[in-house]
């Protein structure tokens, strides 16, 4: 293996993104050869030991890439120190150190993408990438132009104006409207933040579609691998 960036050596692990490698590198988590490297100009090598957290790490010989409906009292996560089910915890047969792409809120259900992949993770998340994520959300009341408007032109939150989003109603559940809501950041609770700001506060929210790929008929707690088409899709994304 020819030599390479300590962040990029550990997200062929699969230990990280490149961005999260850095802080635990920075967190002073990473060791090379029994030293630990706060540094981010580090290079590295098929020979050299690499440790995060203690553990030996090691490139991936087999990259996955799995669409899964999370359900609602899930977190977005590969691993809890409170000892709550996290989404990797549904996933039962496949041999690797997987990751979510991104976060859904706990009480959020719907299409999260796991990996082991960290150049793809990086590659999709980025906010240069620019992925639009749609939401499905049953909200009170029933948004009218006025704030389809507002969306389409930023929503100012208490972390600054939002890029324009898309606020669609699609149908109704008695006096409350169902919304589609698009956006292409993945600020914490953004959705329901944008929705709370212009008074039709979220009953439910289901993720319904990440890019190109859609959550279709797949049942709560169930996954799928992505296919090679739809991860080639996906990263062609503009």
């Amino acid at each position: 293996m020819e030599e390479m960036r300590l962040q990029k050596y550990m997200a062929l692990c699969g230990a990280a993104s490149r961005r999260a490698a850095e802080h635990m590198i920075e967190e002073g988590r990473v060791s090379v050869n029994g030293s630990t490297v706060t540094g981010m100009g580090t290079k590295v090598s098929g020979n050299d030991t690499v440790c995060v957290d203690g553990n030996i790490i090691k490139p991936e010989k087999r990259k996955y890439y799995i669409l899964m409906n999370k359900p609602a009292g899930v977190l977005s996560a590969s691993k809890d120190d409170r000892g709550r089910e996290c989404v990797v915890d549904l996933v039962q047969g496949v041999d690797a150190r997987l990751y979510p792409v991104g976060r859904l809120d706990y009480d959020t259900t719907g299409l999260i993408i796991l990996t082991n992949d960290g150049e793809f993770m990086q590659k999709v998340t980025h906010p240069s990438f620019e992925v639009w994520k749609t939401y499905r959300a049953v909200v009170k009341g029933v948004p009218n132009e006025t704030d389809i408007r507002k969306f389409a032109e930023g929503i100012m939150l208490e972390d600054g104006k939002t890029l324009p989003a898309v606020l669609d109603v699609v149908g109704y559940k008695g006096n409350n409207a169902i919304a589609e809501i698009s956006i292409r950041e993945g600020r914490n609770r953004q959705v329901r933040r944008m929705l709370d700001r212009i008074g039709h506060p979220v009953n439910s929210l289901t993720r319904i579609s990440f890019g190109t790929i859609e959550l279709g008929d797949l049942k709560p707690g169930k996954w799928r691998f992505l296919s090679p088409e739809e991860i080639e899709k996906l990263t062609e994304v503009r």
